[in-house]
């Protein structure tokens, strides 16, 4: 088990061994999951940043407002628990 140092400014550092070991690299996203036990910290596999997805869809229609988005989804949960 290695240990390691929170700092003043809430950074901690990933000792190199465990860095080498995962490939990881400066800039290098990853994502920290809260547990009953403490954190777990995961590589972010490459494809899942938002800005990745942007255009996946292939939506090919006007742009759609937030109040058309909230819409929508309001509508699809209406439907959803109208028919259990």
């Amino acid at each position: 088990m290695t240990t390691t140092t929170l700092s003043t400014k809430g950074q901690v550092v990933i000792p190199g061994a465990v860095r080498k070991r995962h490939h990881w690299h400066p800039g290098q996203a990853l994502t920290i999951e809260d547990t009953a036990g403490g954190i777990t910290l995961r590589e972010q596999p490459a494809g899942t940043a938002l800005r990745g997805l942007v255009g996946i869809a292939g939506y090919q229609g006007r742009t759609k407002s937030l109040e058309e988005m909230e819409a929508a989804i309001a509508q699809g949960a209406k439907e959803h628990h109208d028919r259990d």
